[in-house]
């Protein structure tokens, strides 16, 4: 039996995926699985994952014949997996040799649901920790608890669907699958999907996930119209919160995060197209319009003056007409 599935996607790659394919190689199990998706490459990315296929024990490619996105690969190795438990890797990351044996092997001693890891963020020669939020290590806990409190940092605030590993029961119970098509934030409605359904989960004290961050064709680098998915993935993140038999602890934490996400994109506004900056502030405007307005107060009289006026007058701005005929 398949012990642990990690799925790659990879799109235009080629300069990175060397490293994240030694790295794999040297985490190879006779019963781990490495289903690597490319996602309708034009560079040399295909070619690299085709010699892998025959290089390294487990490896798996899979093909998209349309760009789909982060979101729609990470489903496609999800339909394939086979594994006891899953976890991910992006194409232009790495791992440290052994990582995956001793992630599992904790994660088995545990018993739960789903553990979470902090990782090491790689900006050219620099390297930082970044921890999970969450002080409580190697102790297995509801994930329900580790939502909250709304005003600080917490597990749902650190999505980063490779920076841990997951049973097969969550992949069963339909809980892993990500909202096809998303293009950004494709990370946020999951975890708190997870945090508000598993049953368990824990965070372990283990390093050896490696984050390339600063990479000029990722989507956090690129100011086009695919960062404004953020919008759609925090509406679902609110929508099914509001739904929870919980909705009136949680949704202030939604909000929230989503004013404060809002926020982060208007300060940095100029490094967006024109016409994608005039859409950011025309569907930012009407996000908010959309929130539970009294929970939407709250959250701005708890914040900072500057982001609360800039969200409010965000709020303020006339409807468009493609608003208002949806309205």
């Amino acid at each position: 039996m398949v012990k642990l599935s990690v799925i790659v996607p990879f799109y235009n790659v080629q300069t990175y995926a060397p490293d994240t394919l030694r790295s794999l190689r040297a985490n190879t199990r006779e019963d781990f699985e490495f289903l690597l998706v490319d996602d309708c490459s034009t560079d040399g990315t295909a070619r690299i994952l085709d010699r892998a296929q025959e290089d390294i024990p487990g490896v798996v490619v899979l093909r998209h014949e349309q760009n789909g996105g982060l979101a729609t690969a990470r489903n496609t190795g999800l339909n394939a997996a086979r594994g006891e438990y899953v976890t991910f890797l992006d194409g232009d990351d790495w791992l440290a040799p052994g990582y995956y044996e001793e992630l599992v092997s904790r994660t088995e001693a545990l018993g739960c649901d789903f553990v979470r890891t902090d990782h090491v963020e790689s900006e050219r020669a620099a390297r930082t920790v970044r921890r999970v939020p969450h002080g409580r290590r190697d102790e297995v806990m509801n994930p329900r608890d580790a939502i909250l409190p709304a005003e600080r940092s917490t597990s749902v605030d650190y999505p980063y669907a490779w920076a841990g590993v997951y049973h097969r029961r969550l992949l069963d119970k339909g809980l892993l699958h990500f909202t096809d098509g998303l293009r950004t934030a494709e990370d946020r409605p999951w975890i708190w999907r997870l945090h508000r359904e598993a049953e368990s989960f824990a965070v372990l004290d283990i390093l050896g996930l490696f984050y390339r961050r600063g990479v000029t064709s990722s989507l956090t680098q690129i100011g086009d119209v695919r960062q404004l998915d953020f919008i759609r993935s925090f509406d679902q993140v609110v929508r099914e919160t509001a739904e929870d038999k919980d909705a009136d602890a949680l949704l202030p934490k939604a909000v929230r995060t989503y004013c404060a996400i809002i926020s982060h994109h208007m300060k940095s506004i100029e490094r967006f197209e024109p016409p994608v900056a005039r859409a950011l502030k025309s569907m930012s405007g009407a996000a908010l319009r959309r929130m539970p307005q009294q929970v939407l107060d709250d959250a701005l009289d708890s914040m900072d003056l500057e982001r609360a006026t800039l969200l409010r007058r965000l709020r303020r701005r006339p409807a468009t007409s493609k608003e208002k005929t949806a309205a």
